[in-house]
């Protein structure tokens, strides 16, 4: 008991001198909390959701969307056979992620308020408070890209100790979402313009990208195909569905079936899923199509490039709306806490195959009273508007350019997060959560010099 205690003694020391971030810690943790309690056992999305708990059970690289970095999380947690202890830990990575941005911050020499106020939004906003309570690999992605990017800006010249663990922490990010592949060179790209010496950028490159490739490998033995998925393809395919013209591309005849067939649908993103597109009227999947399905998307995108940045800036700025817009118009954009009950997909073998190996009492989600009535109103008022965002990628840019070697990289991993997924498949209001820590920590980073002058006597 006594050396437990002694163990203690560290955490209590730091909490008193940090006794504003450890009260807005806790109520972050009490909110989380209550989210368990009025959403049991937690969110499952068909199909997500049960590809990774399947993909967990039988780690092998899968062809489509979903590299094996979150089932391998996943499978660390199936000793529990509990989706509650999941998103239990992915609580416990959003409370992480509001630390790590505190704590760069503090080392950045930000006062103690602004800090706290910069951590807030991945603490408090009702949107994160969801997106860890679902089977979904955003909480861990979030986690890997936020931490990485701290410890790259924790000096103007990182250690090889900082520089390697950043970088695995970017191929894990890579390996989970691989819309976090370009980050490696983005982050190899912004040091080398702040002249980190060469060995430094060379440690940061290797760790990144080996573990990349030794999973490309892996996908190599399985699949005949050097690579960390097999989806990349069909998702730019449908980016190019609101604008390509065959008349204008002019498609080899291997690649015309795959032209626009007069079906309209409100989102880029829907045309990879939907029965009537031009692609799902092709025998073989998306798998087999994957190839024809890239090189029809970038011959559209040589062919009508204004067009393609056209689209691409047009749902990029759906981020920043007052009042969240529904794309495409089926879902809900944000305030997702209700009262009721969701039951799982009936009649699908692979839920009943996911209950059987991961979770024996797996049940669809329901809300439980009073824990859900306050999460209902709650959210509301607990979430970062559309132009609020904006201000934070505004502050972020001016800091990268007042303060280019600590504020860059964030402000440049904010913008990367925020258009890359847009560029490649379509908007989705989930995808922008990742922007909001790395741009409050570029923000803040970049005040740093003005909050220390605001402060300073006689000014």
């Amino acid at each position: 008991m006594l050396a437990y205690a002694r163990r203690l003694l560290p955490v209590l020391a730091w909490a008193r001198r940090h006794r504003a971030f450890a009260v807005t810690l806790t109520i972050a943790a009490a909110l989380r909390v209550v989210t368990m309690l009025g959403y049991p056992p937690a969110r499952l999305y068909w199909y997500d959701s049960f590809t990774y708990l399947h993909n967990a059970v039988h780690l092998r690289p899968e062809q489509g969307f979903h590299p094996i970095g979150y089932p391998l999380l996943l499978r660390a947690l199936l000793p529990f056979h509990s989706v509650e202890v999941v998103v239990a830990a992915q609580h416990a990575m959003g409370l992480a992620t509001g630390v790590v941005v505190y704590t760069a911050l503090r080392r950045g020499g930000l006062p103690g308020w602004a800090a706290v106020a910069a951590s807030a939004p991945v603490l408090f906003d009702a949107s994160f408070l969801r997106l860890e309570h679902a089977v979904l690999s955003d909480s861990l992605f979030i986690l890997l890209v936020v931490a990485a990017t701290a410890l790259l800006v924790r000096r103007p010249v990182p250690s090889a100790r900082a520089a390697a663990a950043a970088g695995l922490l970017l191929a894990g990010a890579a390996l989970t979402r691989t819309v976090a592949l370009p980050l490696i060179l983005l982050a190899v790209l912004v040091l080398a313009v702040r002249r980190v010496p060469w060995r430094r950028l060379a440690v940061l490159a290797l760790s990144g990208l080996l573990p990349v490739a030794a999973y490309a490998g892996w996908y190599a033995g399985v699949h005949g195909r050097f690579a960390i998925g097999g989806g990349d393809g069909v998702a730019l395919w449908a980016r190019t569905m609101t604008f390509a013209d065959c008349a204008v591309v002019r498609p080899p005849p291997d690649l015309a079936p795959l032209c626009p067939n007069g079906t309209v649908l409100d989102a880029a993103g829907e045309y990879a899923w939907a029965r009537e597109s031009s692609l799902n009227r092709l025998p073989g999947g998306h798998a087999a199509l994957n190839d024809r399905a890239r090189a029809f998307a970038l011959r559209a995108i040589a062919a009508q490039p204004l067009d393609y940045l056209r689209d691409v800036a047009r749902d990029t700025a759906l981020a920043f709306p007052w009042t969240p817009v529904a794309h495409p118009a089926r879902v809900v954009p944000a305030f997702g806490f209700a009262v009721g009950t969701w039951s799982l997909p009936a009649d699908q073998p692979l839920v009943e195959q996911v209950r059987r190996e991961y979770d024996p009492g797996l049940t669809g989600m329901r809300a439980v009273r009073p824990y859900a009535d306050l999460l209902v109103a709650y959210q509301y008022p607990a979430y970062l508007r559309g132009p609020l965002l904006a201000a934070v990628l505004l502050m972020g840019a001016v800091g990268a350019v007042r303060r280019p070697r600590t504020a860059a990289l964030p402000w440049a991993v904010a913008v990367t997060l925020l258009v890359a997924p847009v560029a490649v498949l379509d908007f989705d209001h989930r995808y922008v959560l990742p922007v909001v820590p790395v741009a409050c920590l570029a923000a803040g980073l970049g005040l740093r010099g003005a909050t220390a002058r605001d402060l300073a006597p006689g000014t």
